[in-house]
């Protein structure tokens, strides 16, 4: 079935799942979210880049409490999550982890889709999250 992200901006495509950043002309620094402008020297030519599909998690911990909004709460309640630090190679992006209770600082993730809820039409609203990756300690 066909899903749509909870923002396109943050997708460089949903299938395969890949996230779209931007890398500065001046001085290559990579930045996630894409931005407009480097926060390293101020340059103002970022050129979009397909970030890394899995990568190495930097740390982590447990989201024990219900986020503020805009988060929505599941029709089935809260319930405490990971979320980490991955380290993509060239950046190291925040997000939700899934797949397993326990995770250790080194394990070798990959991006993965995460179901929010339905749109009006029935269409799955996603984010992104990453899972450990195959083969991996978990």
């Amino acid at each position: 079935m066909t899903s749509v992200g909870v923002d396109a901006a943050l997708f460089a495509s949903l299938d395969p799942p890949r996230l779209a950043g931007s890398r500065c002309a001046d001085c290559a620094t990579v930045t996630f979210p894409a931005q407009t402008g480097c926060p390293r020297c101020a340059g103002s030519q970022m050129v979009p880049v397909e970030l890394a599909d899995r990568g190495t998690l930097w740390t982590w911990t447990v989201q024990a409490f219900e986020p503020k909004p805009p988060y929505r709460t599941p029709e089935s309640g809260f319930e405490p999550y990971g979320v980490g630090y991955v380290d993509l190679g060239d950046v190291i992006v925040e997000g939700r982890l899934t797949g397993t209770d326990s995770y250790e600082i080194g394990q070798t993730m990959r991006l993965t889709l995460l179901p929010l809820w339905n749109d009006d039409s029935g269409t799955p609203v996603v984010t992104y999250a990453f899972e450990p990756a195959e083969g991996t300690a978990s």
